[in-house]
């Protein structure tokens, strides 16, 4: 019986020894959670490796491809510099005298005092250029060009266009960056960078009226959305945010200074980040600081422009400064029930509405403005609202870059199948948003889903933008396009 019972335990040990064995051979050793954080660690390093370097790639090709066009378009390299000066046409050529004048100067200072007491540009006057224009990009290039030990090497004429077409590099580049964070992959950033340029006719006039100020100040404001874009993501760490806010005053700052049109631009910004903030899909503190930078640009470039009263009758300052103050006044805006929700929103839209009119007509009689009158004569003609006698403000409504866009527009960008992928992701985002804003005003305190606070925050505050200027309807509103479609 011993020897019976030995002999079946034996048997019995057998076979789980052999199992034993075959799933020690066979079976994989699972991942250490330590093992898998460096996998994952190491494809994210070089992912942002391979994309950050398709992305320079894209940006200098397209700066290339625009210098191209422009050499195959005027034949510049073979042309006298008089015939040079020649080719920038209406006021294109008077932002580049003024480049030229301040590098004919003796020295810095008397280029800066001709500036400041000019006496050429309008007749029997002496104006403050530097208060009156945007032109401070051309003095930084001048004095750029006098300190750098270039001019053996390279005209100034070569070193004023090879900037600005650099500049459609940081361009493409920051449209590239924004549509990678708002997709997660950088093949949608690769994707922005070749319709920009495939819609070329509609996004940029770079190639043949190269000083204008859109040019100048267009590449900082693609800057700016992409370090808003990247702003508004949820839990970033605090050095993160502080240099990402540092990049968007940056941006911001030298947007508002090489454009006259910067308040405008900026205005529709603010009123999407308003839409946002009132609908509690974005982070009060975060609002208040996108608020704060617009307003601190435009102050320190009014200080800048010598107090230029014209900014400081901004609607973009009385804007921000009402939100600021009706948010202080309403400070249970965002608790209660649907019905009573909804009543304080409409009550928060009126409360600001009316305290951006006073206040913008309270600084403009305080200050006796009337400088930018012809800006809105233009805007209410445009919408029909009333034709206008005013010089200046038909002499917008005949420029074609100002006018509606032609049909045809839509064909052209139909053909590069653009639109086609910008009403998907258009209506597709417009219906997250609405769900996410219907969302926050049924349920105060409510914690979203993760793609909806990634939709309705990051592409509801794109939305907003691309739909406004789509209503305004500028001729470059294809540039802002190209990065909302990815």
């Amino acid at each position: 019986m011993m020897s019976i019972r030995q002999r079946k335990g034996v048997r019995a040990a057998d076979p789980s020894g052999d199992d034993a064995a075959q799933q020690e051979d066979g079976a994989p050793e699972p991942k250490l959670p330590s093992e898998r954080h460096t996998s994952r660690r190491l494809w994210k390093i070089l992912s942002f490796t391979v994309g950050g370097a398709v992305a320079l790639c894209a940006g200098l090709l397209t700066s290339v491809y625009l210098a191209t066009l422009h050499e195959n378009d005027l034949w510049f390299s073979n042309i006298k510099e008089v015939e040079r000066e020649i080719s920038f046409r209406t006021e294109c050529g008077l932002y580049y005298s003024y480049y030229k004048q301040m590098l004919q100067a003796p020295s810095l200072a008397h280029g800066f005092r001709g500036l400041m007491y000019d006496n050429k540009t309008e007749s029997m006057r002496t104006i403050n250029l530097l208060q009156r224009m945007n032109i401070y990009q051309e003095v930084f290039l001048s004095v750029l060009y006098r300190v750098l030990p270039i001019q053996k090497y390279l005209e100034p004429v070569y070193f004023y266009i090879y900037t600005l077409f650099g500049l459609q590099a940081v361009y493409v580049a920051a449209l590239y960056a924004t549509s990678w964070l708002l997709s997660g992959t950088w093949l949608a950033g690769l994707l922005a960078a070749f319709w920009y340029v495939t819609n070329r006719t509609d996004t940029t006039r770079v190639e043949f009226t190269i000083p204008l100020r859109e040019n100048w100040a267009l590449p900082f404001f693609a800057v700016q959305v992409a370090a808003i874009t990247y702003f508004l993501r949820p839990n970033l760490r605090p050095v993160s945010e502080r240099l990402t806010l540092l990049a968007i005053f940056t941006s911001t700052f030298v947007f508002s200074l090489t454009w006259q049109f910067n308040q405008f631009t900026m205005l529709v910004q603010a009123l999407g980040l308003f839409a946002l903030d009132s609908l509690d899909m974005l982070p009060a503190a975060k609002a208040t600081w996108l608020y704060s930078i617009q307003v601190t640009a435009l102050l320190l470039v009014c200080a800048l422009q010598f107090f230029n009263s014209m900014i400081l009758g901004s609607l973009l300052i009385s804007f921000n400064l009402s939100v600021l103050i009706a948010r202080k006044l309403q400070k249970n805006l965002k608790t209660g029930n649907f019905l009573h929700r909804l009543g304080k929103l409409l009550l928060h839209l009126l409360v600001v509405l009316c305290l951006t009119l006073f206040l913008n007509n309270m600084i403009k009689k305080t200050l006796n403005l009337k400088s930018d009158e012809h800006i809105f004569k233009f805007l209410k003609a445009k919408f029909g609202f009333g034709a206008t006698r005013d010089f200046d403000a038909n002499l917008y409504l005949c420029e074609e870059a100002f006018g509606l866009l032609p049909w045809d527009t839509f064909g052209r960008l139909s053909d590069t199948l653009l639109l086609h992928a910008y009403v998907l992701v258009l209506g597709v985002t417009a219906t997250m948003a609405l769900a996410a804003a219907l969302h926050h005003l049924r349920c105060a305190g409510c914690r979203l889903r993760r793609w909806a606070v990634r939709l309705g925050v990051a592409g509801s505050s794109r939305q907003n933008r691309v739909v406004l200027f789509g209503l305004m309807a500028p001729r470059q509103v294809g540039g802002f396009i190209d990065g909302k479609t990815t």
